[in-house]
């Protein structure tokens, strides 16, 4: 077995690798269809996450006080829960977007399915599924407000049914999230070796 290096032969076997390369890689480029598609159904549910996620973010539950404009329920734990989540879920979903934003817009050429588009569509799903979950979460903080405190520890398996969708999605994209896992740390063989016989 002979050890090629970079420099050796000019620039032949370098341009040799990248022709093997884009004919058995032709497939692969295909799959960039598959990622248009995800990526356009994804940036649709990630902005009308960011418009629902900015109109909770913008509303107060309880209102504010007129003299000083501090909400009126500022002491209280589901008032911060709103906030902060309400909050998360605005910024996940809109760097979400651009995320996916960022994949529909860019070449795709098969250099690129080593690293860059892996971790793109990585963060992109994981903002989004951050997202999802904690407007759930403003939701349920929000809503915690309305309720009197007889009805408050009958919604909660309301809430808890409320989370169901968001969980078994989830878990149905739990494969895929391993698969981008392994192609986003993985490290690639970098060395070109030639046998001769």
């Amino acid at each position: 077995m002979i050890e090629l290096k970079s420099g050796q032969f000019g620039g032949w076997n370098l341009r040799l690798a990248r022709q093997v390369f884009t004919d058995t890689h032709k497939d692969l480029v295909k799959g960039g269809e598959w990622l248009n598609k995800i990526s356009k159904s994804c940036t649709v549910v990630a902005a009308l996450n960011a418009t629902v996620s900015f109109t909770t973010a913008a509303a107060v539950p309880g209102g504010v006080k007129s003299d000083t404009g501090a909400p009126n329920l500022e002491n209280k734990p589901a008032f911060h829960a709103f906030a902060i989540s309400s909050l998360v879920a605005l910024c996940c979903s809109v760097t979400c977007m651009i995320t996916f934003l960022s994949i529909l817009t860019s070449k795709i050429h098969e250099q690129d399915f080593a690293r860059g588009l892996p971790r793109k569509l990585f963060l992109g799903l994981s903002l989004l599924f951050i997202s999802l979950a904690s407007l759930l979460v403003s939701f349920c903080a929000g809503h915690f407000f309305i309720l009197t405190h007889k009805l408050r520890y009958a919604a909660y398996p309301l809430y808890a049914m409320t989370c169901l969708p968001i969980v078994l999605v989830a878990a149905s994209q739990l494969p895929l999230y391993f698969d981008l896992i392994r192609a986003t740390f993985n490290e690639v063989p970098r060395r070109f070796t030639l046998e001769f016989c």
